[in-house]
C-alpha cells in the first residue's frame, strides 16, 4: 500500500497514522484500518505504529486492535460538560470505553483534548483522573484555534502556567508521558513521547 511505500521512502522510526471517520460504511472502516497496519509492519517490521482511530466500539475496534498496533489513540477532544457542543456523534463516555478496551489489550492508550473552548480547571483534572483509571498512560492538551466562523468561537486563550499546571497533574495522577502547550497537537513530538514514556516507566519500575 501507499502508505507503508511512503513510510519506507523516508526511513520512519515511528509512523502516525490517522483517518477522518468512515461513518458512511459498515464497519466505519476498520478492515481498512487492519490492513493498512498489517501493510505498514510487513513492510517496515521496525517501526513503531501509532494509530489516532474513531469512536467505534465491540467488534469493529477489535478488528484493529487485533493487529496490534504499538500505540492507539483515540481523543476525548474535551470535559464531559462540553461534548455534546463540541463532538456531532461521539459522546465522553463511549469515547472512555474505547480508551478502557484499547488498554485491557494491554496496548499503550493515548489520548488527547482540546481547551479554551469554556472548561474549568477543575473538569479538566476530573478528566484526566477518568482517562488514567480507564487505562490511558498518555495524553496531549492543547489550545483550541478556530478553524473558520462555522466552527464554536474560542473562549479562552489559555496562560501557559495552566498548561504546565495540567502537565504536573497528569504526571502526578501517574500518565507516563503528558505533553500541554499551546501548539500541542494529537501527534505532536510523537516519536520523543514515546521515547519519554519508555524512560519514565523505566524509572518508576526501578523505584518500586
Amino acid at each position: 500500500m501507499k502508505i507503508a511505500r511512503s513510510i519506507k521512502a523516508m526511513k520512519l522510526r515511528h509512523c502516525v497514522i490517522t483517518s477522518v471517520d468512515r461513518d458512511d460504511l459498515p464497519d466505519k472502516g476498520a478492515a481498512h484500518w487492519a490492513r493498512t497496519i498489517r501493510e505498514v509492519r510487513l513492510a517496515n517490521p521496525d517501526v513503531i505504529i501509532e494509530i489516532l482511530i474513531p469512536d467505534y466500539r465491540g467488534t469493529n475496534l477489535n478488528v484493529v486492535l487485533d493487529e496490534q498496533p504499538d500505540i492507539v489513540g483515540h481523543n476525548l477532544e474535551t470535559v464531559e460538560r462540553l461534548t455534546p457542543s463540541v463532538r456531532s456523534k461521539a459522546t465522553y463516555r463511549n469515547s472512555m470505553g474505547v480508551l478502557q478496551e484499547i488498554a485491557r489489550r494491554r496496548i499503550i492508550t493515548k489520548t488527547g483534548i482540546m481547551v479554551g473552548l469554556g472548561e474549568k480547571q477543575d473538569e479538566v483534572i476530573t478528566l484526566l483522573h477518568e482517562a488514567y483509571d480507564a487505562g490511558c498512560r498518555m495524553i496531549t492538551i492543547g489550545q483550541y484555534l478556530q478553524p473558520s466562523e462555522k466552527q464554536l468561537d474560542v473562549q479562552e486563550y489559555v496562560h501557559p502556567d495552566v498548561f504546565a499546571l495540567y502537565k504536573k497533574e497528569a504526571l502526578r495522577i501517574g500518565f507516563d508521558n503528558a505533553e500541554s502547550g499551546p501548539l500541542v497537537r494529537s501527534s505532536y513530538m510523537a516519536e520523543q513521547s514515546f521515547i519519554s514514556m519508555l524512560i519514565h516507566k523505566k524509572k518508576k519500575a526501578q523505584v518500586v
